[in-house]
């Protein structure tokens, strides 16, 4: 049997409350990058009943309709249904918006100011940030929380196609995977909560997600006899998304990135612009870590930047392959240092971020996604970390 465990990973849909709040975050970030490539953005949303708050720190020369931009995304998620409270027609929208302190801003501004040490762009934050990598799937990401993806993925596909009526926007999802030896054997257990209209039945809701869910986007030769199917187990799912449940920018994380298989800094992506290192810097990391794997010099690879805020280098590198590596960490981290820099313009200007794509990695991931347009994903160093090393 050898070494054996079960680990679990989680999604969410796009109309889970959180997700509603980060999807307008998203929204408003890209609107303002659309017009000024330079804006400093921070935003967070709040969204209950039929209210929604958008607040935050915002410096730009964008003309922003804040009410249109999160009627819209709320509309694109489904809120539209006639017994839908929070619609995208009908909901409160209120906003507190100022711009970005001064004090970050001259920390983050290529420019010399009075205490700072240098005259580069700094860091809009401290904090630590990382990059994650593993051979388990095709997109070399951690196998639960990509199928755990999967499963948000097509209940949503039905559900934007009119092919079932009674599917609601709110939803989860959950996969068990089995390990043996560090590798993925099988899945023991999958949870799909749905919203759903009041006049569906719990048998239909239940054959319907095994049938045309589970069993159409998890490998087969993984789901087993002894494989648990747990469907919106509480038996009823018709009240959800923002009618059920507060949501917030930021609170979901652990889907955002590797779902627990990999270490999390703790800072939030939605909503921020790339000179917050929460995000850019957790998009270089992820970048580096996939390159790594791909060049085939680690099984996995997770690497940890740190930054201070105005400074422009991270305070420290660390890489860990887990004992997968090829060869050791110290020669993989030099390698690294030799061919990316890590100073958040270059991170920038490497990744091409000061682009309106953000909208594209809210939901189901920030990571393992095949659009050229996330540039993180791209695996075009491989050659030259080879010839590094």
């Amino acid at each position: 049997m050898g070494n054996r465990y079960i680990f679990s990973s989680e999604s969410v849909g796009e109309g889970h409350p959180d997700k509603v709040a980060d999807t307008i975050s998203d929204a408003v970030l890209d609107a303002c990058l659309a017009q000024d490539r330079t804006s400093r953005v921070a935003c967070e949303t709040f969204v209950k009943s039929n209210v929604v708050v958008i607040g935050g720190e915002i410096t730009t020369k964008a003309r922003l309709d804040f009410v249109k931009i999160a009627r819209d995304a709320i509309r694109e998620i489904g809120y539209v249904n006639d017994d839908d409270v929070f619609h995208a027609d009908r909901v409160f929208v209120n906003v507190l918006v100022t711009q970005q302190s001064p004090d970050i801003a001259q920390g983050v501004d290529a420019r010399r100011a009075a205490g700072k040490k240098t005259a580069k762009q700094g860091a809009g934050d401290q904090g630590l940030m990382f990059g994650y990598a593993s051979n388990e799937t095709p997109e070399l990401m951690p196998a639960p929380i990509m199928f755990a993806h999967r499963l948000g993925r097509q209940l949503t596909k039905i559900r934007k196609q009119g092919k079932v009526a009674w599917l609601r926007p709110d939803a989860k999802s959950q996969v068990s995977v089995v390990y043996e030896n560090g590798k993925p054997v099988a899945i023991s257990n999958v949870v799909i909560s749905t919203q759903h209209a009041a006049d569906a039945s719990h048998k239909e809701i239940e054959a319907f997600c095994i049938e045309e869910v589970i069993r159409k986007v998890l490998p087969a030769k993984m789901l087993t006899p002894d494989t648990e199917f747990l469907i919106n187990p509480t038996g009823r799912f018709v009240i959800g998304g923002p009618q059920g449940d507060s949501g917030l920018t930021g609170r979901k994380i652990i889907v955002d990135s590797y779902g627990g298989m990999g270490r999390h800094g703790g800072g939030a992506f939605s909503g921020k612009d790339p000179t917050k290192v929460d995000r850019s810097a957790a998009y270089m990391g992820r970048w580096v870590a996939k390159n790594v794997v791909a060049a085939g010099l680690a099984e996995k690879c997770e690497i940890q930047f740190a930054y201070a805020i105005g400074h422009p280098d991270p305070v420290s590198v660390h890489v860990d392959t887990f004992g997968t590596g090829a060869v050791p960490d110290q020669e993989i981290i030099r390698a690294i240092n030799k061919v990316f820099s890590f100073q958040p313009a270059e991170i920038i200007a490497q990744l091409n971020l000061r682009r309106p794509i953000y909208s594209k990695t809210t939901n189901y991931g920030h990571f393992g996604k095949n659009d050229k347009d996330l540039t993180w994903e791209a695996t075009n160093k491989v050659a030259a970390l080879r010839k590094a090393v």
